[in-house]
């Protein structure tokens, strides 16, 4: 039940991330997302991926990595197109 829980939480905060993504990449325009934020939070989410794998929690660790990738994605689109 515990791992249920989390994958759903993982789901539902990864997937939040997927519109943003289409839109920066759609539009080809990051006006909007804050450099600064999105830095602090890609740290976050590496640091997140690390404490999941030091606790060796699936949820943690898939969720993680996907959501860094997104983050990465994000932030790398505000720093080419602002």
């Amino acid at each position: 039940m515990n791992d249920l829980i989390g994958y759903t939480a993982a789901f539902c905060t990864t997937v939040a991330f997927i519109p943003q993504a289409w839109l920066t990449w759609k539009t080809r325009s990051a006006r909007g997302v804050s450099l600064g934020m999105y830095g602090i939070f890609t740290l976050g989410v590496a640091l997140w991926l690390i404490y999941g794998l030091l606790l060796g929690s699936w949820p943690i660790i898939v969720a993680n990595i996907i959501t860094l990738a997104l983050a990465i994605f994000i932030l790398g689109m505000k720093i080419r197109f602002g």
